[in-house]
């Protein structure tokens, strides 16, 4: 059974002070309402104003309105949320929305930095999640969807309705008579987001009613997966040496190497490459038993190479 917001806010128990994203839609309102209800005086809000709407000066303009209302303060980042060649317009936002959490954590005075920051991400975002994981053939990690809580650069985030229907947002919200505002690209079928929310969750819905609840589950159990991979792929890495040893790398079985080179080069360079490159890596490993045998692969945005018994990556 999901959670009701009353289960999920007794559930969060973050470190104080607390900021809310907000976006002004309902699910970020129903969040800021919520914790500004539980810790009144601790809480904070942050809307980072993409420019990339025609109403995006308007949405600014209600979660002003709004944070006045309430008596919370209201951080305000003015970013460029245009998506560059061959990126997707919601990884474009997403990105300039996590720098901007960053650079407000990074104030020069510590009264106002930010620490602590709550998302309001819920139930069907994480099945949404799954589904884009599963579309695109992605291992544990894409398929252990998103995390509850992380901390990333210094910062502490949180999601504490993911367990929360949106339905059940927006009855709480309209029950306390609190007003939203509604992103018109949300009703937008040209971003596969929202075709998953508008044609493939009701008929999940109609089909596997507990669906949401059984899809974490899973996505439960993949993370508990990866959690056991990183663990053993840790000890590989020292095992191996940095930079690895490619005579110690084929020692390992296949699924092995796959998982040590996949942590090392994510760990150190932040890159991640695709299960092609990730193959043809290995291929070229196995073949490598010869002193001239070179090694180059594409990987992310940079390459792999053999330098000496070595394996070293770099963008050029």
């Amino acid at each position: 059974m999901t959670a009701t917001m009353a289960k999920a806010m007794d559930a969060f128990a973050p470190s104080l002070p607390l900021a809310v994203a907000y976006s002004g839609g309902a699910d970020s309102t129903a969040l800021l309402v919520a914790c500004h209800e539980k810790w009144p005086g601790q809480v904070s809000a942050i809307h980072v104003h993409h420019g990339i709407q025609a109403a995006a000066d308007d949405f600014e303009s209600h979660c002003r309105s709004f944070c006045l209302r309430l008596n919370v303060p209201l951080h305000v980042n003015r970013v460029d949320g245009r998506h560059a060649p061959g990126q997707s317009p919601e990884d474009a936002a997403r990105l300039a929305r996590y720098q901007s959490f960053s650079a407000l954590s990074y104030d020069g005075c510590a009264n106002t930095a930010i620490k602590n920051i709550a998302i309001a991400q819920h139930a069907d975002d994480q099945i949404e999640t799954i589904l884009l994981a599963l579309s695109r053939g992605s291992g544990l990690p894409g398929l252990s969807a998103m995390p509850a809580a992380w901390v990333k650069f210094g910062i502490s985030y949180y999601r504490p309705l993911l367990n929360v229907r949106a339905s059940d947002i927006r009855s709480w919200l309209i029950e306390r008579k609190h007003r939203w505002v509604e992103d018109p690209t949300n009703a937008d079928e040209k971003y596969t987001r929202n075709r998953i929310r508008a044609r493939l969750l009701p008929a999940l819905e109609a089909t596997f009613p507990q669906f949401r609840e059984t899809f974490a589950r899973s996505a439960l159990h993949a993370a508990q997966g990866q959690s056991v991979l990183n663990e053993v792929a840790e000890q590989d890495c020292l095992a191996l040496g940095t930079p690895p040893s490619i005579v110690a790398i084929q020692g390992l079985s296949r699924a092995r190497q796959a998982n040590v080179l996949r942590f090392w080069l994510r760990k150190s360079y932040a890159a991640v490459p695709s299960t092609a490159q990730m193959n043809e890596l290995l291929d070229q490993i196995s073949a490598c038993t010869t002193r001239g045998h070179k090694i180059r692969i594409k990987v992310a945005q940079g390459y792999v190479e053999r330098r000496g018994a070595h394996l070293d990556w770099y963008n050029p």
